[in-house]
């Protein structure tokens, strides 16, 4: 029996909406299909989240309202259920793809549909940045008369501004941000496995908040001592002590949309200079937030943020942000020095404070933000302090 559609994120012209934009940078660009292959961007268009690890592409043609969903023959249920698209524009490719070497998995089909559709001579997108070098070849090789296009993070771009409907989805997920961060100020406690204490945190990142419940975990990050100079570590086998400092940085995660924070605890009375750092931190933190509004330069606002930290005696080396939406990070936009691009509104930005001062010290504490027009709304909401525990 045919599997039936499941509920849609977002309706059916969010989706047209989004490819009508893609559209307009093919026909810029004199691209007749384009072959889709980051997992975000694939996501972004069709409201497909299951995870796969084998070949897939969506096709978009300039001239047709649907794109054309080509992917491993067991997947496709799932990509008919979650996804807008009808029936006929999933299409599945067998194992036998997957057994022969020569086989690039699921390119071959990807390039065999756009053999079919008559488009052996015409321009052709590929998100070169996405692929190997040996399926980029592979492209070439088996479409020797197409005119190759990189179309690397130009569908990244269209994703900076978002609509005001995933706006909406990133308060869901900031929700359970939230409740993710006052879980850990709840079970963190001297004698605790770090194990013990993700769990309980992971536990509440599914469950959700306000009826929303989490749709994917994104990796938490908790370095604790002696580790707190780490960072982008997992947890370990350790056992936390009275003492102890923990860095936390996790995520909620609704349909894709994934928004972070991150907070620092202290079990017991923290030290001087962790009060010192807090204090620097958190004053960069706020500086970064009074400069965000539409028309602003983004190396200003990160201008800002290193002069109010370094008046207090902190250096911070690495940049203080970047965009964020689907799969955490989109990597087009940066919040970093010399960046001229300007802040325009429905922007979305993880500004991370974060700082690792020596391999045995560090500090975090961080807020998802989205620009307005006329300033900025901060969207994760827990307590902007050192937790003291």
């Amino acid at each position: 029996m045919p599997i039936s559609k499941g509920s849609q994120v977002f309706p059916r012209t969010e989706y047209l909406r989004r490819l009508a934009s893609v559209k307009e940078e093919m026909a810029q660009r004199n691209v007749a299909a384009l072959v889709v292959t980051e997992n975000a961007h694939i996501t972004y268009l069709t409201g497909s989240t299951a995870r796969s690890y084998n070949r897939r592409g969506l096709v978009v043609l300039a001239r047709q309202e649907q794109p054309t969903f080509i992917l491993r023959w067991m997947d496709v249920p799932a990509a008919f259920r979650e996804t807008f698209l009808d029936r006929d524009k999933v299409i599945g490719y067998s194992d036998e793809l997957m057994l022969d070497p020569s086989k690039d998995d699921g390119y071959d089909a990807v390039i065999d549909f756009v053999l079919e559709a008559g488009l052996a001579n015409e321009r052709i997108g590929l998100e070169i940045g996405n692929l190997t070098a040996d399926a980029v070849e592979k492209f070439k090789a088996l479409l020797p008369e197409a005119r190759i296009v990189d179309f690397s993070d130009v569908i990244t771009s269209i994703r900076n501004i978002k609509s005001d409907l995933e706006i909406a989805v990133m308060r869901e997920a900031a929700a359970i941000t939230d409740a993710g961060i006052l879980r850990a100020a709840e079970v963190i406690s001297p004698g605790m496995l770090e194990a013990d204490a993700i769990a309980e945190i992971v536990g509440t990142l599914v469950r959700g908040a306000n009826g929303k419940t989490g749709t994917w975990i994104a990796a938490p990050f908790l370095c604790a001592s002696p580790s707190i100079g780490t960072a982008h570590v997992t947890w370990s086998e350790d056992v936390l002590r009275h003492g102890s400092q923990i860095n936390l940085e996790i995520a909620g995660v609704r349909h894709g949309y994934t928004v972070p924070i991150c907070r620092t605890y202290s079990i017991g009375k923290p030290s001087d200079r962790l009060l010192r750092i807090h204090e620097a931190q958190l004053a960069g933190l706020e500086a970064g937030l009074s400069s965000i509004r539409a028309g602003a330069i983004i190396g200003d606002v990160a201008s800002a943020i290193h002069r109010a930290t370094e008046r207090l005696g902190f250096k911070k080396r690495s940049r203080p942000g970047y965009g964020i939406g689907i799969d955490w990070v989109e990597r087009t936009l940066s919040l970093q020095e010399g960046n001229l691009s300007v802040l325009k509104p429905n922007m979305t930005f993880h500004m991370h404070l974060g700082s690792w001062v020596e391999d045995d010290f560090g500090y975090v504490i961080s807020e998802s933000i989205r620009v307005t027009e006329s300033g900025v709304e901060v969207l994760t909401k827990a307590p902007r302090e050192l937790f003291v525990l």
